[in-house]
C-alpha cells in the first residue's frame, strides 16, 4: 500500500479506554476519546515530508545491513517523492519583545528559561534538555552540544543574552542537568516542556499553529539570516546543521536584506540628481 495514497493506520498503541490512566475519567470522556481515536484511523494520507523520512530511514537501514555484512542490501530502487513542503515559522520583533516577557515574567523559571535558551542559541529542544551544567563555560562563553541530530558533539558560543540567562539561572542540588526534572538526578520530562510552551505561546498571543520547540530556533536563524551581519556558513555552524543545504531555506531572507543594502545606492543617486537639478535652477 503506498503511503502517499492509502490510509495509514493511527501511530503507537491502540486507544485503551480501560487504561490507567483514564479509570478516574467520566464516561462521556471516554466516549469522546474513543471517537477521536477512530476518527485518526480514518485519517488523511501521511504527509510526503513523513514519507520522505520513512524511506531515508529504510535506506540507511540497507546501508547499515550492507556496512556490516548483515546483508546483500536493497534489490530494489527507493525513489523519494516529490513537493515536501519546508516550513519555517518565525516571530516578527514585537512578537519576539513580546514573548522574552512573557517568558521572563513566568512564574517557573525552569519553564520560561528553556524557551528562551532556544531562542538566544537557535539549540534544538532536546539539546536544550540534555544540557548538563559541566557543558556551560561561562568563563570562556561556550557551550558543548553532546550528541546532538547530527551526531557530532558540537561546540557554539554564547551571546550575551545566553550567558545572562545560564549565569543566573537557578541550580537544582544534586542535580547535573540545567533544566532539572522532577526525578532526582534527571532532566526536565518532555510532557512538562511541551505542555510549558504551548500556555507560554498562548500568553504571548502567538498563532496557534506556531510550534514553539521548532519556531524558536527558526526565528533564531531567520532573524539572524535577514540582520545581513552574518553569512550562511557562519549560520550553518551555529545551527549546527550537518550539511549547507539545511541552512539555503534561509538564503532568501540574506538575499532580501542585500538587495535593501544595494537601493541605497538608489536613493543616493536620486538625491545627487536633486542637488544637481537645484544648482543647475
Amino acid at each position: 500500500m503506498s503511503l502517499l495514497k492509502g490510509k495509514p493506520h493511527a501511530p503507537g498503541r491502540a486507544w485503551n479506554p480501560n487504561a490507567k490512566a483514564r479509570r478516574d475519567e467520566s464516561e462521556e470522556r471516554r466516549k469522546a476519546g474513543a471517537e477521536k481515536a477512530a476518527r485518526r484511523r480514518e485519517s488523511k494520507p501521511y504527509a510526503v515530508g513523513t514519507v520522505i523520512s520513512v524511506l531515508s530511514l529504510l535506506k540507511r537501514i540497507g546501508n547499515f545491513g550492507v556496512n556490516k555484512e548483515l546483508c546483500e542490501g536493497l534489490r530494489f530502487k527507493v525513489t523519494m517523492p516529490k513537493g515536501a513542503k519546508q516550513r519555517t515559522e518565525d516571530m516578527t520583533e514585537e512578537q519576539m519583545a513580546r514573548y522574552i516577557r512573557i517568558c521572563r515574567e513566568w512564574p517557573d523559571h525552569q519553564e520560561g528559561n528553556f524557551q528562551l535558551i532556544q531562542l538566544y542559541t537557535g539549540m534544538r529542544r532536546g539539546e536544550v534538555r540534555n544540557l548538563k551544567w559541566a557543558d556551560v563555560d561561562l568563563d570562556r562563553g561556550f557551550i558543548h552540544i553532546r550528541d546532538p541530530k547530527g551526531g557530532v558533539d558540537q561546540v557554539i558560543p554564547m551571546s550575551d543574552a545566553a550567558h545572562e540567562l545560564l549565569s543566573n539561572h537557578p541550580k537544582v542540588e544534586r542535580n547535573p542537568y540545567v533544566f532539572a526534572g522532577d526525578r532526582m538526578g534527571g532532566p526536565r520530562g518532555m510532557r512538562q516542556i511541551s505542555e510549558a510552551s504551548r500556555k507560554i505561546r498562548d500568553a504571548a498571543e502567538l498563532p496557534a499553529e506556531f510550534r514553539p520547540n521548532h519556531g524558536l530556533r527558526h526565528t533564531f536563524a531567520s532573524h539572524l539570516a535577514s540582520s545581513g551581519e552574518v553569512d550562511l556558513y557562519t549560520l550553518q555552524r551555529l545551527m549546527t546543521h550537518k550539511s549547507p543545504m539545511m541552512t539555503q531555506r534561509y538564503a532568501h531572507l540574506r538575499d532580501e536584506t542585500l538587495k535593501r543594502g544595494a537601493n541605497v545606492m538608489s536613493r543616493l543617486v536620486a538625491a545627487a540628481k536633486e542637488k544637481v537639478a537645484v544648482k543647475a535652477e
